[in-house]
């Protein structure tokens, strides 16, 4: 689950982490009064008026009309999602600001060029940064600890930072036994080259920080740009917050924060049905029981000369109910054009999942190709009773033979 960085610092502000002060805003209006009651009587002469939308990259983003695809200028230059003001008269600019971000689509290096449309911004206090720095907590499966990293190059994607100077980024394993220590904090602390105010106060912000990780069960916390004020105070600039979806329950309150028009409406449909979906590009919609199945499956689509139009595993228990959701949320998507369903009869039997299907097909219309494959216990049996039911499956008996029959389905040659 993800929140939007005003979330994720009001989060981190009650765990100690140091941030600005800021608040959120759904209009214009609200923005240049908040902009001049909460700041300008405040002697503030500094604000950044930030979008606010689930994806990264937004200080380089630009900003499109979602209808005409134009640029949007405001004060006389292309319009991107943070603006940081300093001069003239701060609310007014604010308000300027707000109303060509609110209701407008955001295109980022991470949102792809369809954009996202903002709905909300936050309006932030500046700061005098002395440097910026790039800082990040994770759970490193391939160790089953977390992983601190940072690194000096702040506000630039972890990835570039990785790719061309991967010497740039520390990285410290936290033991889950012991947990966070001391010393770690300062070797973090000594591979930033800090000294002095800044290193006490680095130690500081990260023990906060790790804390406030393990509070809130995240999945991930990145904090891009960290940065040093020219007094050397470290504060989280940005705050990007991740959870762990399997630790909810310990967080009933996180639900409030939950912003649903930043998902996919076809992922928020499937989530009412306990279906793991996302939707993806393609045009082969797949419908399979286990993730490391889906993921042979998405394969043997794109081997076939498709592209999978979603990740869909209906779970150990492949029921008519789940079968007739998955239909249905798949026959959403306008851009599939055949169904691949590959089960593994394990805990539920290949003939009961067969029934299922065509008890779920009398509920749900589809209007294309249906490829099925089923293996494992009964298999022969759901074969014969999808061949009999006179309805217009292409059955598989094995991967090879369900790749061949989406080829089949979408009218296009296996790739030699």
């Amino acid at each position: 689950m993800n929140i939007h960085e005003y979330q994720a610092k009001e989060l981190l502000r009650a765990h100690g982490v140091p941030v600005l002060t800021g608040k959120a805003v759904f209009s214009a209006t609200d923005a240049g009064a908040v902009a001049y009651t909460d700041f300008v009587q405040r002697g503030v002469n500094v604000l950044v008026v930030k979008a606010q939308i689930h994806a990264g990259g937004r200080g380089k983003g630009t900003v499109h009309d979602p209808e005409t695809n134009e640029t949007i200028e405001v004060l006389g230059k292309p319009l991107r999602g943070v603006t940081v003001i300093t001069e003239g008269n701060i609310a007014d600019r604010a308000y300027q600001v707000a109303k060509g971000l609110i209701g407008n689509k955001l295109v980022t290096v991470q949102t792809g060029p369809e954009g996202k449309i903002v709905r909300r911004v936050f309006i932030e206090e500046g700061c005098q940064i002395g440097h910026e720095y790039y800082c990040s907590i994770l759970l490193d499966r391939q160790t089953g600890k977390n992983l601190i990293m940072v690194s000096t190059e702040g506000g630039v994607e972890i990835e570039e930072v990785a790719e061309h100077t991967p010497e740039k980024i520390i990285k410290e394993w936290v033991d889950p036994v012991t947990g966070f220590q001391g010393f770690q904090a300062r070797r973090l602390g000594f591979g930033l080259q800090l000294s002095g105010a800044a290193f006490k106060s680095f130690v500081s912000f990260i023990t906060k920080l790790y804390a406030a990780y393990e509070a809130l069960d995240c999945s991930m916390l990145e904090v891009n740009p960290l940065v040093a004020t020219v007094h050397g105070e470290f504060i989280a600039l940005d705050a990007k917050v991740n959870f762990d979806d399997n630790a909810l329950y310990r967080h009933p309150d996180f639900e409030a924060l939950r912003d649903i028009e930043e998902e996919d409406p076809l992922e928020v449909e499937a989530g009412k049905y306990n279906l793991n979906y996302i939707k993806l590009d393609g045009n082969v919609g797949c419908m399979v029981n286990g993730a490391g199945l889906a993921m042979g499956t998405m394969d043997i689509i794109q081997l076939a000369g498709g592209k999978p139009a979603n990740f869909l595993d209906v779970g150990g228990g492949a029921n008519v109910e789940r079968i007739a959701n998955a239909f249905r949320i798949m026959m959403s998507d306008p851009n599939v054009e055949a169904v691949l369903i590959n089960i593994f009869g394990g805990i539920v039997r290949c003939d009961r999942v067969a029934n299922g299907i065509l008890q779920a097909l009398e509920q749900v219309k589809v209007t294309v190709p249906v490829i099925v494959r089923l293996d494992g216990t009964n298999a022969e049996e759901a074969r014969d009773i999808l061949k009999r039911s006179g309805m217009n499956f292409l059955v598989a008996a094995t991967l090879k033979d369900a790749a061949e029959k989406v080829t089949e389905a979408l009218g296009q040659s296996i790739p030699a």
